[in-house]
């Protein structure tokens, strides 16, 4: 498959144009928030297209990335958005709007399966096997093509995906759990940022 992958330093360019849906995924040094950086944020337009902007770790300033994360009519899209909300709001500092998130849509349409990890989805709804052997890969330093197609393959199938998992939760009249459930994924990062990890609704 060709992918259309650009590489950017820092921040989007000014002059980029991605319309009004976007898939975004984020690749981190590690799982700890307090500890592990955010390194990476990929974005398509679901058009076999991936911009893989690298941040300054140092200063986070990325104000082009930060608009388009913060602008309430452009749809993100992204699988497990805890995890990249998480790393965002830390070290981005800004709030993403207009949020879904296909592990939470599989979780409640996909009542057949247990499986819904992104590699699954992708197999089941576009027939494409990929490779998660690069996911615990240093995205810290100087990135590999290797990496990079990892990177872009991460975000250019979730349109598809979030199609396909739409289509199910109206079919099955789950589409209002869905959306009552996503709109509590702010509420989820802040519990996790004040480091109530664990299940709050439990016993």
């Amino acid at each position: 498959m060709n992918i259309d992958i650009k590489l950017h330093k820092g921040d989007l360019p000014d002059e980029l144009m991605l319309g009004d849906k976007i898939s975004v995924d984020c690749e981190f040094m590690g799982l700890n928030v307090e500890r592990d950086k955010l390194c990476l944020v990929q974005i398509s337009t679901g058009n076999k297209d991936a911009h893989i902007i690298k941040l300054n770790r140092e200063t986070y300033n990325a104000p082009n990335l930060k608009k388009i994360l913060e602008n309430k009519s452009v749809n993100k899209i992204f699988h497990y958005a805890r995890a990249d909300l998480l790393f965002i709001k830390k070290y981005l500092d800004v709030k993403v709007e207009n949020v879904n998130c296909t592990k939470i849509m599989s979780k409640i349409a996909r009542s057949y399966s247990d499986k819904h990890g992104l590699k699954d989805l992708i197999k089941e709804f576009t027939g494409q096997d990929i490779s998660k052997s690069l996911q615990s890969s240093d995205f810290g330093g100087d990135l590999s093509d290797k990496q990079l197609q990892y990177c872009a393959k991460d975000v250019i199938f979730l349109h598809e995906i979030y199609h396909a998992l739409q289509k199910i939760l109206v079919r099955e009249k789950r589409e209002y759990l869905y959306k009552s459930t996503i709109e509590f994924i702010h509420s989820r990062v802040a519990l996790d940022l004040a480091s109530f990890t664990s299940d709050i609704w439990s016993h």
